[in-house]
């Protein structure tokens, strides 16, 4: 146990307090879960989820200051008061991962970024990003003439760079459509939101914000409440575009959403199904739902975010600390994780998985299908099995 001196010392440290050790002099325990940690966390951190930490408290200096990061410096309180309870010189990050991002941005907001990073577009990420970006917007005709696109941002690496990417298309001008840089603020914190705002000026990203109430509509809600969340988002979406005079909304699934969307379907809801690069809405007529990030795949991404120093926040829910959904990645989250992981170890010893998964979807055969669904319509092999054209041994 710890002395009545260690217990009235303060409790956080502040991230210009962090940076004024030396590395020597503590241990950085991001708490924060897998899917969050997969977005950025902060160098030299170790990253043991919340849930299990105290598992591993052999694995921890008691020699060191021991230094607990989470989102928003919530959570990491009581846990940085637990190990203190175990003879540990424990503190809290205060403000969190959020206030790490924040002020790395501070410290970079006299440096001309903009100019960096079109370049690295243009040059070092054209092949794996920007090609790949442009042939989907070809192959599955996303984008025509006087469209008007909005190009729907959250605030994580996905949408900021599908928005730079929209923009380098434009300087191409090789046909005319219009952009707008949707940002919808379902109730962020203040600090989420000036992430954000923040990002967008540094990246020259001119958004249109509005604001809605989502957040404070789903609180209360137990199950699924980001489900609930996501759908009443897009609804929002499309009708603010829909009232900017846009056609179609640009979302920033990339490759990688594709594949574990088509095996999270397969094993958690018995059915073969794909996120398709491009829908018509059913409940705003005349808009469309675009995907132009469909074949950039994640690690590309990661690998220009971090080539630019960016700083992304994974989730911007200001309950992000609060709620469980959150705190454990949600179930639908860690669903994705465990399917990420599971590709993972696939690709180990089979290089092309990856895009055998995708083509799957490609090369469907009706024909050995044991049952189909089209329109709502359900359609079984046996109606057609003595038809000569079925496939036979």
């Amino acid at each position: 146990m710890v002395d009545e001196n260690t217990k009235l010392e303060k409790i956080e440290i502040t991230v210009e307090e962090m940076g004024n050790l030396s590395p020597e002099q503590y241990q950085l325990i991001d708490i924060r879960g897998e899917n969050a940690i997969a977005y950025g966390t902060i160098e030299g951190a170790i990253c043991i989820p919340e849930e299990t930490v105290r598992e591993h408290m052999d694995e921890i200096s008691r020699e060191k200051m021991v230094l607990f990061c989470c989102n928003r410096g919530l959570v990491s309180i009581d846990v940085a008061e637990w190990f203190r309870e175990q003879g540990f010189h424990a503190y809290s990050l205060k403000g969190g991962y959020t206030a790490y991002v924040l002020e790395m941005m501070r410290q970079s907001e006299n440096q001309n970024r903009k100019e960096e990073i079109e370049k690295s577009i243009r040059k070092k990420f054209h092949k794996n990003i920007f090609s790949k970006f442009a042939k989907a917007i070809n192959e599955y005709d996303l984008l025509q003439e006087n469209d008007k696109v909005a190009v729907c941002i959250s605030g994580g690496k996905d949408s900021m760079l599908m928005a730079k990417l929209f923009q380098e298309l434009k300087r191409h001008d090789k046909f005319p459509f219009e952009l707008v840089f949707l940002v919808m603020d379902p109730g962020y914190s203040r600090e989420n939101r000036k992430i954000i705002e923040q990002n967008a000026k540094m990246m020259d990203i001119p958004i249109t914000v509005f604001e809605t109430n989502i957040f404070d509509s789903v609180y209360e809600i137990e199950k699924s409440p980001c489900y609930l969340c996501a759908r009443m988002r897009r609804g929002y979406l499309y009708s603010k575009a829909k009232e900017l005079g846009c056609n179609k909304i640009a979302l920033g699934h990339h490759y990688d959403d594709v594949i574990e969307t088509i095996l999270m379907g397969m094993l958690y809801g018995a059915q073969v199904q794909t996120m398709m690069p491009k829908l018509h809405s059913t409940n705003f007529e005349g808009m469309e739902l675009i995907r132009p990030m469909y074949l950039v795949r994640e690690e590309d991404i990661k690998h220009w975010r971090d080539y630019n120093g960016l700083k992304f926040l994974q989730c911007a829910c200001r309950f992000t600390d609060n709620c469980s959904s959150c705190r454990t990645d949600g179930t639908d989250a860690s669903k994705r994780m465990e399917i990420k992981k599971m590709i993972a170890e696939m690709k180990k010893t089979n290089p092309y998985v990856e895009a055998n998964i995708f083509r799957s979807v490609e090369n469907v055969n009706l024909k050995t299908i044991i049952a189909y669904k089209d329109n709502g319509v359900k359609h079984h092999f046996l109606e057609s099995y003595d038809k000569k054209e079925h496939v036979r041994d």
